[in-house]
């Protein structure tokens, strides 16, 4: 698409999150607000206002018949994302998806499958990928200036709030999953997962939880959730071979701090006899802050989401990261259910391959 005009959009869910995208696409030079679908006509109308340019409908047939709507963003319960974007797809309309992609890995690859055989953009609102932050450990990680990952650790723990409907994975892990499946290189394809959950206060769902994720090569990485603890923390390291990452998302003076600061295996032994041979050194070198621009994550992405319409390529969050985070999330109830037993995720890749 090589149009310069602005793109047309209809935001489908006026409840949570439905207002947010509603701002952001209002705020963007890029996009032009044609619609607001929702069954409740009146939560619609608050959203939008005063402005009686915005169609404000309950039924989704009045949005995709729309000519002026190239796309569609949709804010609703993750059970229904997978009726309403294929809807959407067929009526030939680039699709946004907040998280989770869909509520199973096989609702998302058809999702996946209709965006690529229609030639549309889907794409999976991953919030947090478009914070400048994240968007600086990417970009570091790309340049080599950490060298090859060697492991990542992550921690989003706070006191509540314990959701009726999911477990603390499914709440709070998501978040951490789409981030390393933007910055690893390659994606997020560990070659196992294995999660530990608890349930100490008798709520009927893991509001504690551990999941560990053997990578290539060696790597690994590491996410705490909890849903119980007193204090609250977001935090994620990523080490590599020559520098590390510290993400501290509760920092607004620093969140970012790259270390020169690591172990070093001087002379690697080729065996257990001569293993006492190995030397280690410490190495202690500058920490410094990358100055972050202070933008709106959400604005950024719906820039995203522009661009690879207008330049006819995935966005940086499209549906396969989704489809691979949801991946991640079904084996690690699988994983729970077996008592913490490490569980195959390597048929999503295979699957995406053959798309």
């Amino acid at each position: 698409m090589t149009t310069t005009r602005r793109l047309g959009v209809a935001v489908v869910g006026a409840g949570y999150w439905g207002p947010n995208l509603v701002r952001n696409f209002r705020a963007s030079e890029e996009w032009e607000l044609v619609a607001v679908c929702d069954r409740d006509l009146e939560r619609a109308r608050r959203v939008v206002g005063g402005s009686r340019e915005v169609l404000v409908t309950g039924d989704l047939t009045d949005v995709l018949a729309r000519s002026d709507v190239d796309a569609v963003a949709i804010a609703t319960p993750a059970g229904t994302h997978g009726t309403l974007a294929l809807s959407a797809l067929r009526a030939g309309k680039h699709v946004l998806v907040e998280k989770p992609l869909a509520h199973s890995s096989a609702a998302a690859r058809l999702m996946v499958t209709e965006a690529r055989a229609q030639g549309l953009v889907l794409m999976t609102d991953h919030t947090y990928c478009y914070t400048p932050a994240v968007l600086r450990m990417r970009e570091l990680i790309e340049a080599g200036e950490l060298g090859d990952v060697l492991f990542v650790d992550s921690v989003r723990i706070n006191l509540g709030l314990v959701q009726p409907d999911v477990d603390v994975f499914w709440d709070l892990a998501p978040h951490d999953l789409s981030i390393l499946d933007f910055i690893l290189p390659g994606g997020l394809r560990p070659t196992g997962v294995a999660a530990q959950g608890a349930d100490p206060i008798a709520a009927g769902k893991a509001c504690v939880g551990y999941l560990t994720l053997p990578l290539a090569d060696g790597a690994i990485a590491h996410v705490h959730v909890n849903w119980l603890s007193p204090t609250k923390i977001r935090q994620m390291v990523v080490a590599g071979t020559r520098r590390t990452l510290v993400w501290d998302d509760l920092n607004p003076q620093q969140r970012l701090s790259v270390y020169d600061r690591g172990v070093d295996l001087v002379q690697q032994s080729v065996d257990a006899a001569d293993r006492d041979q190995s030397q280690i050194s410490y190495r202690l070198g500058d920490t410094w802050a990358p100055a972050l621009p202070e933008r709106e994550a959400l604005g950024a992405m719906v820039t995203e989401l522009a661009a690879s319409i207008r330049e006819g390529r995935r966005p940086r969050t499209d549906g396969a990261a989704g489809l691979r985070v949801l991946s991640v999330l079904e084996a690690v109830a699988a994983s729970t259910a077996a008592g913490g037993a490490l569980v195959d995720v390597s048929t999503t890749d295979s699957w995406l391959e053959r798309v």
